[in-house]
């Protein structure tokens, strides 16, 4: 019988070489989408490829806080623009289905101002906000879906 401690290690190293992977990797999907499948072979993704590169490419000006590719939750940390460092926003997005649907993603928007005493406090976040990050991000994906079927995928 072999000893349970000379096969974690090779489990180990096949798990952590599935997870290696790039946002380069060329995007694929099944018949319904479900995964991103590499260049190589090895799956990617848990959540819907195009759905999650496309959030990526659009939140790429604010920093991440947290991104599970499996979970499909992207959560950004606070980001103030230049012209206006006394407002921040965070972002939280949940990709929920794994075909690339409109009704596939939902966006959080969180939004703080700075008091003249250098304290932040919450904000109302004008919902229009959110939807229009999902309309970007929707459209991205879209091209991205084209990109790919043109590119012979």
């Amino acid at each position: 019988m072999k000893s349970p401690f000379r096969v974690l290690p090779i489990l180990l190293c096949a798990i952590a070489l599935t997870a290696c992977g790039s946002s380069s990797d060329e995007m694929q999907e099944n018949d319904v989408g479900s995964t991103a499948i590499s260049s190589s072979g090895g799956v990617a993704l848990g959540v819907n490829s195009y759905l999650w590169h496309a959030t990526l490419d659009t939140l790429r000006f604010m920093p991440l806080a947290s991104a599970d590719p499996y979970g499909g939750v992207i959560i950004t940390d606070w980001y103030s623009a230049p012209s206006d460092p006394s407002e921040r926003l965070k972002v939280t997005v949940y990709i929920l289905d794994r075909r690339l649907r409109a009704d596939g993603i939902k966006i959080s928007v969180f939004r703080q101002t700075q008091s003249s005493g250098g304290v932040w406090s919450d904000a109302h976040v004008n919902p229009e906000t959110a939807t229009k990050l999902e309309d970007a991000i929707l459209a991205r994906a879209r091209e991205l879906r084209l990109a790919s079927e043109g590119s012979g995928s």
